[in-house]
């Protein structure tokens, strides 16, 4: 109907809705997602890089970014994010891990920044977009949990404000739009409108969701009008929470301070992560315990931490709850700490591209035999989604190890033909 506009070509309310969203980010342009950020993310990427070009990208990127290298033919090349070995996490990239993989793949079309983590770190963001703008070379930005991030001073810098060349932005987690509502934001100094609209033709849907598009719009006018108010509000049941977290015996809620500076420059107090192997307890057991016991559902739990995101949404009440029920945990499971046999994922050779390794010839392999083989398949944790393994590389016994583990956990491990990760296709070998 033309009074409802298209969204393949916007024209009139959805182009006005459009252009809204992109003042309230601070940027030329914006375009909404009914496809999940994983849409966006892989438009972004297929913007900037295709066949056979290269992209610079950390190794913890979501599978979005690497399923657009198999639709698009790029190479990836990864650089290797500072790790919190006690922790048992990944952080941010710095300048000069970004100088660094320039350096080593100087001829690489764009670089792909995660700002911030799940966990909330922000990388080093500032000079990076300086320095790779310096080199001709495109920055773009996932934000997927920094929707939030340009309506409050005390969060971390968001990237359109810095002068990155586009973000793919979740509203739904951070915002409170309807799940699978997103935006994809571009600064047209380096990349130009129509192109990123042909790109995002490809997989867009024709028949788009009036009900997430009107979302979209309700966020983007309750974020301008009232998100400095709330987030205030989100900050200081944030605050509270982190302090009495620590005060529970064998529990650690992250903070700025609780992250190496080499990895950290930033951090966004609403993501409450929490060590829990003080507890001598993993954190995805104290994840489902917090739900089948105590009826709180968090975002999710890896080997070592749980994380739970305040947002617009939470009040006091739960957040009470869920100190409540971590206390109750800690009083009831406490034991011996857990000395996790953490190591670190060293580089490895990324023997085809993703897009290679998607299509190549492969055979069925035990998982405990792939190691030293070439992935053509992913494992990952769901979520975050981050893969453990991904097409293209060479299998390590480290990733193993660590797929062994999550299994032991009842982690929920997706990306394998094999549902039961027992088996995984590799390249066959000539």
């Amino acid at each position: 109907m033309k009074s409802l506009d298209f969204l393949c070509s916007p024209v009139s309310v959805i182009k006005e809705a459009e252009d809204l969203m992109a003042d309230a980010y601070g940027c030329d342009d914006a375009f909404f997602i009914v496809g999940g950020t994983t849409q966006a993310v892989q438009a972004m990427v297929m913007s900037v890089v295709s066949d056979g070009e290269t992209i610079i990208m950390p190794r913890n990127v979501h599978k979005s970014a690497i399923n657009a290298l198999i639709l698009c033919g790029a190479k990836p090349h990864y650089m290797y994010p500072y790790i919190e070995e006690e922790f048992g996490m990944t952080t941010g990239v710095s300048l000069d891990d970004v100088k660094k993989a320039i350096d080593e793949a100087p001829k690489a079309k764009a670089v792909f920044i995660i700002n911030p983590t799940y966990y909330g770190v922000a990388s080093e963001l500032k000079t990076i977009i300086e320095y790779a703008h310096s080199k001709n070379i495109k920055i773009i930005v996932d934000e997927a949990h920094g929707a939030h991030l340009p309506f409050h001073k005390d969060m971390p810098d968001a990237a359109m404000n810095l002068g990155a060349d586009m973000s793919a932005v979740s509203t739904h987690k951070t915002g409170g739009s309807l799940t699978q509502s997103s935006v994809l934001l571009l600064n047209t100094n380096r990349i130009k409108r129509n192109h990123v609209k042909t790109i995002l033709n490809l997989t867009q849907t024709t028949s788009a969701s009036y009900l997430l598009m009107s979302s979209l719009d309700l966020t983007r006018r309750f974020l301008v009008k009232e998100g400095r108010e709330n987030l205030t509000e989100v900050l200081k049941l944030a605050r509270k929470a982190r302090t009495a977290i620590n005060e529970i015996e064998g529990l650690i809620a992250f903070s700025y301070d609780s992250f190496d500076s080499a990895g950290c420059y930033g951090f966004d107090e609403t993501k409450l992560g929490v060590n829990v192997t003080g507890l001598g307890l993993t954190g995805l057991f104290v994840f489902d315990v917090l739900k089948e016991d105590y009826n709180i559902q968090i975002e999710m739990g890896d080997a070592y931490n749980i994380l739970a995101i305040l947002s617009v949404g939470d009040s006091e009440k739960r957040v009470n709850q869920l100190i409540a029920a971590l206390n109750a945990i800690s009083n009831k499971y406490k034991k011996a700490p857990l000395h996790l046999p953490f190591k670190k994922f060293n580089a490895t050779a990324v023997a085809y591209s993703p897009r290679q390794a998607f299509y190549a010839e492969k055979e069925r392999l035990a998982l405990l035999d792939s190691v030293n083989r070439v992935s053509g398949e992913s494992i990952m944790i769901y979520p975050p989604g981050i893969p453990i393994v991904a097409p293209g590389e060479l299998i390590t016994k480290e990733m193993i190890d660590y797929v062994a583990l999550l299994k032991s956990e009842k982690g929920t491990l997706s990306g394998l033909d094999d549902t039961e990760c027992n088996y995984i296709y590799c390249i066959k070998e000539s």
